[in-house]
């Protein structure tokens, strides 16, 4: 699936807009000081630590969030292939030429799955793949349904060959599944509200004080980039961090089957 925003333009609107706001607070801050009394400053300090405690655990959370769902990608693509694999090896109990018209099934249906994730983000396109793997799924399962009735078969191809076949196609079902496993798009437009909110907290509380543009560079940039690098962890099919190693199994599989 494709990010809510683009991570470019999620990144550029905050490096934009947390100086800003940083401005805005100094400028408020400005205009009100000489109304604040000194036991009224201290007592903002609990509610803005609270506030940027608040910011720093929504991040935390979102990106662990991100790292594992990555994480989980990668597993399940290992998973998929060592199903694949495993039902392949056990079409050899299957007679020629039954066992080559299956076998040849798998190659089809291999080239197809590596299809479907190299057109996302195009979610169109890699669903008109999708069905085409799962007519090739139909086939092999009626195809192996058949064969294994056969009298040349093995005695236990359908006890070993049809399970097999069945985790296979289960687990291009989990796959997809995971393809759609986000957080909520509100979690993307919360975590930008409140780095706006931090910003003008900090201008706020720095306006005393002369203006670092080093601190505010470092504040900006820190968690600019940290949801920057965010979006393409959690995204990995649409940006810079991509699934590649682990779509590399099953390139090496289909080169086994060849």
């Amino acid at each position: 699936m494709e990010p809510p925003i683009s991570a470019t333009l999620y990144a550029v609107l905050l490096a934009l807009g947390m100086p800003l706001l940083i401005e805005v607070g100094r400028w408020i801050a400005r205009r009100r000081r000489s109304n604040e009394s000194d036991g009224e400053r201290s007592n903002l300090g609990a509610l803005e630590g609270a506030i940027f405690a608040l910011f720093g655990l929504l991040i935390a959370f979102t990106f662990s969030g991100s790292a594992n769902r990555f994480n989980e990608k990668r597993m399940l693509i290992s998973e998929e292939v060592n199903s694949i694999e495993t039902a392949y090896l056990r079409t050899e109990l299957l007679p020629e030429p039954a066992q080559g018209e299956i076998q040849d099934l798998f190659r089809q249906y291999v080239n197809s799955r590596l299809e479907t994730y190299h057109r996302l983000p195009d979610m169109k396109a890699a669903g008109l793949e999708m069905e085409k793997s799962k007519h090739l799924q139909d086939e092999m399962w009626m195809h192996a349904v058949s064969s294994t009735q056969l009298k040349d078969s093995h005695p236990d191809a359908g006890k070993l060959l049809l399970p097999a076949l069945n985790t296979m196609i289960d687990m291009a079902t989990t796959r997809t599944m995971a393809l759609q496993n986000h957080p909520p798009r509100i979690t993307f437009a919360l975590l930008f509200g409140m780095a706006l909110i931090c910003s003008l907290l900090a201008g706020y509380r720095t306006a005393l004080g002369t203006r670092s543009w080093l601190h505010i560079f470092c504040f900006t940039m820190s968690t600019v980039i940290i949801v920057y690098v965010m979006l393409h962890v959690e995204y990995p099919r649409a940006g810079l961090i991509r699934l590649d190693a682990a779509d590399q199994l099953m390139h090496d599989a289909l080169q086994h089957m060849k």
